[in-house]
């Protein structure tokens, strides 16, 4: 009786033995570690070691009698229902609402303006956009200060020659605007810079294709530029986030010229600094900065949140 023979299940070969970093290789990897690590050190001291410390003041509460005491959370839970700190954050919301739109809605024109090429001293123009950018806000925020003056402002002088009253730049309801307007003169040319390059990354080929489709200039910049241009724009939301609720160098400035309108809590960030430099209560102005920096990461995830989810949909 034949038997069938069962073939014997042969053991796979062992894996081939990872080999070892070459001599070269491991001196690319140490160089690298060694350019990053510059970075890393000054990430820690001046960010991650702050932020940590910072943390660790909020849960403590400093009195001239009894000194300093661990409170846990009291300090965030005062900062909720405190009314100053309540009405900086929704005034800062307002500023988001109405100064970002216009200002990206510039600086998208302005962009769409210059990528057309049928603009005449398009590189003038364009460093002329850009160049309040290179202003820092210090002098910025003296400069409209001074313009705005209504005692010694040009606008204010030349209203005085025409027979007119001083425009109220400075007054509680013209400065909201006053200070949109600073902050769109500071920042359209940068968020222009990055729609700008944005726009000349789009390959010539789709304008072609529209223009054979016999598309205008008007329609290509709808349906092939500003769809293609719209990360960078996302991008340029966030920074305006970010930026709107730190707002601090221009407020802190006009106050000198308008006291009784810009007062200690105009802005989160001015609170914040008021309460840290003015009344030395350090440890509640931590909480205050912190949960700032929840509301910031709130509404920037909610933008990356809602942009991803309408490239889901299209």
């Amino acid at each position: 009786m034949a038997t069938a023979t069962v073939p014997t299940p042969t053991r796979s070969a062992d894996p081939p033995r990872r080999r070892g970093l070459t001599v070269a290789k491991k001196r690319q990897y140490r160089a690298a570690y060694l350019f990053v690590l510059p970075f890393f050190v000054i990430f820690l001291a001046m960010i991650i070691v702050p932020l940590a410390y910072a943390g660790y003041l909020s849960f403590f509460r400093r009195q001239l009698i009894g000194g300093v005491s661990f409170v846990g959370f009291e300090n965030y839970a005062k900062a909720l229902t405190d009314a100053s700190f309540l009405s900086s954050v929704a005034r800062m919301a307002g500023f988001l609402v109405v100064q970002v739109p216009v200002m990206l809605g510039l600086s998208l024109f302005f962009a769409l303006a210059l990528d057309s090429g049928m603009t005449r001293l398009s590189k003038i123009i364009r460093l002329g956009i850009f160049v309040p950018y290179a202003v820092p806000s210090v002098v910025a925020a003296l400069m409209w200060g001074y313009l705005y003056g209504p005692d010694f402002g040009p606008f204010a002088q030349v209203a005085g020659l025409l027979g007119l009253p001083a425009p109220p730049f400075l007054t509680s309801t013209g400065m909201f605007f006053s200070i949109i307007n600073v902050v769109n003169w500071e920042f359209i040319g940068y968020n222009m810079i990055i729609i700008y390059a944005a726009l000349r990354s789009i390959p010539p080929e789709l304008y072609e294709a529209g223009r054979v489709d016999g598309a205008s200039e008007k329609r290509i910049a709808w349906s092939i530029k500003i769809p293609h241009v719209r990360p960078a724009l996302v991008l340029t939301v966030i920074f305006s986030v970010i930026g709107t609720f730190q707002l601090f160098n221009e407020p802190n400035l006009l106050r000198t010229v308008a006291p009784t309108v810009i007062g200690n809590a105009y802005t989160p960030n001015l609170y914040a600094y008021s309460l840290a430099f003015v009344n030395q209560d350090v440890n509640y102005a931590a909480a205050i900065a912190f949960l700032l920096g929840i509301v910031i990461m709130a509404l920037s995830y909610a933008v990356q949140l809602w942009n991803q989810r309408k490239e889901n949909r299209s």
